[in-house]
């Protein structure tokens, strides 16, 4: 620890943009008769996705009751979880601004701790919510934001980059690919290096070789993810080879996931579960099923929802190299 480290790592204007900006993103959405909601950091279930990380808390005990020996709670990841319960009980659109936080991310683009827009539009389709973040986007990057915009599918993007067809190609062809990265595997299973999943290489091409091409001249609206990487989102049902979420690139910075929501629990269950078999199959822990999420489900409206990384796209507005440039303490510091 230096004798300077107490002090913020962004600069004070960075931070006065910061302050600007977050105070756009609310005048946009209540000009838009978006409601603010704020949900609990604190959680009982973690996400099951495997790479993503959810941090564990366990809270002192009271020392007036018994050690019941309760089981730990976590941080969580995204709001989703929650804002779906609202949406559920009738909450209507409705946005949030918070802190999430994940583990094993650290890096010029990633702190465990960052800031997320999440929102939630009822009756949108995928499209109409790509033209609202584009909106929203643009105003928040000003002169940084690129003239141009794409919509693109999953699928049109490897074709274009990559010469091959990531519904397609075998899993050999995706490994020959994936061989200049001289990465021979992404997991590891009771020590050794786990065989690698169709997705690993899919995900691996996709945030090291395709991903950082994109966005460069025009914002970069991929769609129509492999239905094995739908996470919470729908099938698309003129192709169900493909899922109804898409991500957005500027500057090959990825800022934004976005999905038409899946209302079906039975369906959001049979991939929870999937999770937790590939879990244990490279010796990670399993994940408790979000029992809440998945009765909410039943009752959850067609609506289609969004999360954009606020801090990513600061640095992309404040033309800053590296994520601590536009946070007051990253998490060294914290």
């Amino acid at each position: 620890m230096s004798a300077e480290d107490w002090r913020p790592s962004a600069s004070l204007q960075q931070l006065r943009q910061r302050a600007a900006l977050l105070g756009r993103v609310r005048a946009f959405f209540a000009a838009r008769a978006v409601t603010e909601v704020d949900t609990p950091l604190v959680v009982n279930a973690p996400v099951s996705d495997l790479h993503i990380h959810s941090a564990t808390v366990r809270l002192a005990p009271d020392p007036a009751m018994p050690d019941t020996g309760a089981p730990p709670l976590f941080l969580h990841t995204s709001p989703e979880y929650a804002m779906k319960r609202l949406l559920a009980a009738g909450s209507g659109d409705i946005y949030q601004i918070c802190h999430v936080v994940r583990g094993n991310e650290r890096g010029r683009l990633h702190n465990p701790e960052f800031t997320l827009i999440e929102w939630y539009r009822v009756g949108f389709s995928l499209g109409q919510l790509m033209d609202e973040v584009e909106v929203l986007v643009r105003m928040l990057l000003g002169a940084a934001a690129p003239g141009a915009s794409e919509r693109i599918s999953y699928r049109e993007v490897f074709l274009r980059e990559l010469g091959l067809d990531p519904l397609t190609a075998s899993d050999a062809a995706l490994a020959q690919a994936a061989q200049p990265l001289a990465l021979s595997g992404t997991g590891t299973q009771r020590g050794a290096p786990a065989a690698v999943s169709r997705d690993e290489w899919l995900e691996l091409l996709m945030g090291a070789v395709v991903g950082p091409r994109l966005g460069c001249s025009a914002l970069s609206f991929v769609h129509s993810y492999p239905a094995s990487q739908a996470a919470l989102a729908r099938l698309d049902p003129s192709d169900p080879r493909v899922a109804q979420r898409f991500e957005l690139y500027c500057g090959g910075i990825e800022l934004a996931n976005g999905f038409h929501e899946l209302a079906c629990a039975a369906e959001q269950r049979a991939r929870f579960e999937a999770d937790n078999t590939r879990r244990r199959g490279l010796g990670l822990p399993v994940c408790p099923l979000d029992e809440r999420l998945l009765a909410a489900l039943r009752e959850l409206p067609d609506c289609a929802g969004v999360a954009l990384g606020f801090d990513r796209m600061l640095m992309l507005a404040a033309g800053a190299s590296h994520i601590e440039a536009v946070l007051p303490f990253p998490t060294g510091r914290a």
